[in-house]
């Protein structure tokens, strides 16, 4: 797998959204939490709160290292790209769990705190991608049982093509 794409403020060169078929990338550490549940059919969800209580279904991580506002810049700009193709990979230990989803122009990515990714089309500053083929239910349960631990770490990879 190529390196993340980093952005200016990393010391990486600001471009142009790469030709079709080059990746842009980006990266999201997150925690474990007691309550996590995993149950919500159209949703899935981290947060950068520390916080998560039972109406937070969809929420598979907490104490996120970043939400949707402090993307690559890349990254958001290849999410907004008509029909862009977005991969989201979830990895905890030794399990991983695959969202493929859609980028969309109208999506504002704004949101410091949360990354939703939906099965609908609904857009608020909180949606990373739309369309998705998967969601918080459909999380492995093995996965949910790991992230039910507090002291456990999670990656959330981020592709876009």
């Amino acid at each position: 797998m190529p390196p993340l794409q980093r952005g200016a403020e990393e010391g990486g060169v600001k471009a142009a959204w790469p030709e079709v078929g080059r990746l842009a990338r980006d990266a999201v550490t997150f925690r474990g939490h007691p309550m996590v549940r995993s149950l919500h059919p159209t949703t899935i969800e981290v947060t950068t709160e520390d916080n998560l209580t039972a109406r937070g279904d969809c929420i598979i991580g907490v104490s996120a290292s970043k939400g949707c506002a402090q993307l690559d810049p890349l990254v958001k700009q290849g999410i907004r790209r008509p029909g862009a193709d977005v991969t989201i990979r979830f990895i905890t230990g030794p399990l991983s769990f695959e969202v493929r989803a859609k980028g969309d122009p109208r999506l504002d990515l704004s949101n410091p705190h949360d990354i939703v990714i939906r099965r609908s089309e609904f857009i608020s500053d909180r949606t990373l991608a739309v369309h998705a083929d998967r969601a918080s239910k459909d999380v492995p349960r093995g996965m949910v049982l790991l992230l039910r631990n507090p002291s456990t770490v999670g990656t959330m990879e981020i592709e876009v093509q």
